[in-house]
């Protein structure tokens, strides 16, 4: 009976299979504390690659570039990853972002990484042991005064295709809209500014750039920013008679007012018709309910004179530029193309449009390849488009509803339009 006990085999599978769910206990046990360790010093990471970036970025905003790399590695220290260890040390690796929404050299992206000894995974693949987080935050510090201010607050307000450029050297752009397609630029137009901000947080460079389009290097690019442009525009000139339209006939006149400092009224504008050759003493002009035309003229100049000049629209007055109109045009002040002075018209000096907030007529602005524009382009409430031959230039600052850039020319926006600054302030992760 007791032989036949040791010779019993029932029950040893139990055994063998207790001894298994052991082990596997075990193995699942430390796969759960390597998963935990994992994610434990994921969080870590991230908020030490978020310290270490915007600590990097305010060097940068305070011009102390040389010490964002010390600073930003002290930061990560202090948030559990110390790049002076013997044993598993930590990296922080800085750098300006070149791709995505937030690039340039505002911005400053720090990666920190770390080896991750475990438990149990690095005997399968020793790369589940080392992990790599990051985060961008953007320099603060930086200023400009705004030049180009487009107000309109929903759906695109700037648009530009050709191969065309906006210049706002020394100065920013700022859009008023929030939506996600709020500036588009594209057929090699170039969009070149101290700043560019923008209210919208949805808008991607890498959907709304294209074909070619760019935004320079240089340009610090904001979203989210919490004010709005909203220019200072100046008291409109008074005027009490209006005059009928001098350019109807096939003549060549010679229109404005009495001097430069003095106001003249027409019911609507029309320069270079018929082929005429007008010319436009210095002085501030306003034209109500009319149009204000620039045709081809004689030669292809729609005017030989418009030195110091200042335009006001009002009521539904609207301007239109021709394709073929080399207009010169240059506000009160202001360099001309010869490289003289323009004569003074008091406080409109450096405006060469200004239609009023409540007339919400269309702004166009063709002209031909040799056109020569300077002065600031006053139009809140009008959607302004400006299309000019590869030689033409415009200076000025501009403050419209909506801009549209085409063709070839080129577009110096100065900040002249008493618009404010675009200010970024502290540092702040925005990636």
């Amino acid at each position: 009976m007791q032989r036949n006990l040791y010779r019993d085999r029932n029950g040893q599978a139990l055994v063998v299979f207790a001894v298994f769910l052991g082990l596997a206990g075990m193995a699942f046990l430390a796969l759960a504390l390597d998963i935990g360790t994992l994610f434990r010093q994921k969080r870590m990471a991230q908020s030490a690659a978020d310290a270490a970036a915007v600590a990097a970025a305010g060097e940068v905003a305070a011009g102390n570039t040389s010490n964002k790399q010390a600073l930003a590695n002290s930061i990560a220290k202090l948030n559990g990853f110390d790049t002076t260890l013997a044993s598993y040390p930590a990296t922080v690796a800085l750098a300006v972002p070149s791709s995505g929404n937030f690039t340039g050299s505002a911005y400053m992206q720090a990666t920190v990484s770390k080896p991750i000894p475990t438990i149990f995974l690095s005997t399968f693949n020793s790369h589940f042991a080392t992990m790599s987080v990051s985060a961008t935050a953007i320099a603060g510090g930086n200023s400009s005064p705004t030049c180009v201010c487009i107000t309109n607050k929903t759906g695109q307000d700037i648009f530009m295709s050709g191969t065309g450029t906006l210049n706002a050297t020394g100065c920013g752009i700022v859009d008023n809209s929030s939506a996600g397609n709020a500036i588009e630029i594209s057929g090699g137009a170039t969009l070149n500014g101290s700043s560019f901000g923008i209210v919208s947080t949805t808008w991607n460079n890498n959907t709304n750039i294209n074909n070619g389009g760019s935004i320079s290097d240089t340009t610090t690019v904001v979203q989210g920013i919490s004010s709005t442009c909203s220019p200072t525009l100046p008291a409109a000139p008074a005027v009490s008679n209006c005059q009928p339209d001098p350019g109807t006939t096939s003549t060549s006149f010679t229109a404005g007012p009495a001097s430069a400092s003095s106001v003249i009224c027409y019911n609507g504008l029309t320069v270079g018709s018929n082929g005429t050759a007008d010319t436009l003493k210095p002085g501030i002009y306003v034209i109500n309910n009319g149009y204000l035309t620039f045709d081809s003229g004689t030669g292809g100049k729609a005017n030989l004179g418009g030195q110091g000049v200042f335009f006001y629209l009002t009521g539904t007055a609207s301007l239109t530029i021709q394709n073929s109109a080399n207009v010169n045009l240059v506000s009160g002040g202001a360099t001309e193309s010869g490289g003289g002075t323009a004569p003074t018209v008091g406080a409109y000096n450096g405006i060469l449009f200004y239609q009023a907030a409540s007339d919400t007529q269309p702004m166009s602005i063709e002209g031909g390849s040799s056109a020569f524009l300077s002065g600031a382009i006053y139009a809140p409430s009008s959607n302004l488009t400006i299309e000019n031959g590869s030689a033409a230039t415009m200076t000025g600052g501009i403050a419209a509803n909506t801009l549209t850039l085409k063709g070839a020319g080129t577009v110096n926006a100065t900040a002249d339009i008493n618009a404010g600054s675009l200010t970024i302030s502290a540092p702040r992760l925005v990636q």
